[in-house]
């Protein structure tokens, strides 16, 4: 074997064992990080053995069962999502070169704008036929923590001040829209007031969702306070209750593209909030740039979603 493939089976086997640490501190068992990866479980502990007597560190805390990384282990697993992120960015870049985009964009979308995703993943996966979408429903906070781990490559998420990005390119404002059934008190309203909202039976997101906190800061404004019957984590749910004619809901205007209005339901305007938070595309910021979520955000300028839902607003409500 010449230096070149000996070079090259070494960097296969370093990667090799930084993606089995990798798994390992993301599952937190040996067992299940075996099984993420395809190997055996007595392969991957020898592979993080042999990692160890390479760096001559321990990186694992051992005991009946895992027991956590070391402080050496801690900093190994930084450079290896770093490492392993560099690896895939050239695969993308050299496969770019070789036979236009190909291979897995890795998506997170708060579950909120997973309804409005498809604007973008379909007539990005027409663009470049050979590449493949990972789309992950996540809450904020872990798309933030995947974003500076190189778990995915972009988001879309809101863009305020609860969460830090990297790069940021706004999408659309989210506007907010009383669904309730046609024959309930506040149907026929041009424009229903927060105030009034709460006091109905309500259906809303669960607490711990970011949108839920918004609503809930609106409702405060208003001088009143939302107790709902029911609280759900998905918006699938959300309006699988509605469509019952028991419960009214507060839903964000772009809910319209996938949903729409359920048989027997009417949309009305509520009164504007102070602020409209803003959904967008995020990257890190820092580390290797993916050239999928480059051309992602290229194809998302060409597109404008503020007018689509807009318009898709103006007309149910008409």
């Amino acid at each position: 074997m010449d230096a070149a493939r000996a070079g090259g089976a070494s960097c296969g086997v370093l990667l090799r064992q930084l993606e089995y640490l990798v798994a390992l501190a993301r599952e937190r068992h040996f067992a299940r990080a075996a099984a993420a990866c395809h190997v055996s479980q007595p392969s991957l502990s020898a592979a993080i053995r042999k990692l160890e007597r390479e760096l001559d560190v321990p990186l694992v805390r051992r005991g009946r069962r895992f027991a956590g990384l070391t402080p050496e282990g801690e900093r190994v697993l930084l450079w290896a999502h770093r490492i392993l992120a560099d690896a895939d960015a050239l695969r993308q870049d050299l496969s770019k070169m070789r036979e236009g985009l190909s291979g897995t964009l890795r998506m997170g979308a708060i579950p909120t704008a997973l309804t409005a995703a498809s604007l973008l993943t379909t007539p990005f996966c027409e663009r470049y036929p050979h590449v493949r979408v990972l789309l992950t429903s996540l809450s904020s906070r872990e798309i933030t923590r995947r974003l500076a781990e190189f778990e995915i490559d972009m988001a879309m998420t809101y863009l305020d001040d609860e969460e830090e990005f990297g790069e940021v390119h706004p999408l659309y404002e989210e506007r907010y829209l009383l669904l309730t059934p046609s024959d309930g008190e506040l149907a026929e309203r041009r424009v229903a007031r927060w105030a009034e909202v709460a006091a109905l039976p309500l259906c809303l997101l669960a607490p711990e969702m970011r949108n839920r906190r918004i609503l809930d800061a609106n409702f405060r404004q208003a001088g009143a306070v939302a107790v709902p019957a029911i609280e759900t984590d998905t918006v699938s749910a959300l309006f699988a209750h509605v469509a019952t004619h028991r419960w009214s809901s507060v839903i964000a205007h772009a809910w319209l593209h996938m949903f729409g209005v359920p048989e027997g339901m009417r949309v009305v305007r509520l009164e504007r909030a102070a602020r409209e938070p803003r959904v967008g595309l995020v990257l890190a910021g820092t580390g290797p740039e993916s050239v999928m979520a480059r051309a992602l955000l290229d194809l998302a300028r060409d597109l404008d979603l503020r007018e689509v839902f807009d318009r898709l607003t103006r007309d149910h409500l008409a």
